[in-house]
């Protein structure tokens, strides 16, 4: 499976007190990144969506200012039964950086089917990378 791209501009309310992007944007826009790769693998696969089980590592590795682009990169690294590992990479591109990484995380989505009674379940993908 081919990388799938996510961009976002940082704006003033996504930063901390400190004037720079607050993590818990920078891991809510990992999590629709890695939803973004998860919705196109199970395009072919008879679960309605995948939810995200964990972030299994993230790590914090440049400041990213007000006024950059981060530019995430997804790529689906393993799969089980139901169970799909993505890995992000966001890089940070101001008007001096053109690429720099910013941030890197590994999170782990499950795949579901909704029941006849509305409720999500778990359910085999039978996809592979």
């Amino acid at each position: 499976m081919k990388t799938i791209r996510y961009s976002q501009l940082v704006m003033p309310q996504d930063a901390n007190v400190f004037g720079t992007l607050f993590g818990g944007k920078m891991v809510s826009w990992m999590d629709i990144s890695a939803s973004k790769a998860v919705h196109r693998f199970l395009k072919k696969s008879e679960a309605d969506a995948a939810l995200t089980r964990a972030i299994d590592a993230i790590e914090f590795k440049e400041t990213v200012h007000v006024g950059d682009w981060v530019n995430f990169e997804a790529n689906i690294i393993s799969t089980g039964k139901s169970s799909i590992v993505i890995k992000i990479d966001a890089y940070k591109e101001s008007k001096e950086i053109d690429k720099t990484l910013a941030c890197t995380a590994r999170f782990t989505f499950v795949s579901v089917k909704k029941d006849q009674f509305g409720t999500y379940k778990k359910i085999n993908h039978n996809q592979t990378i």
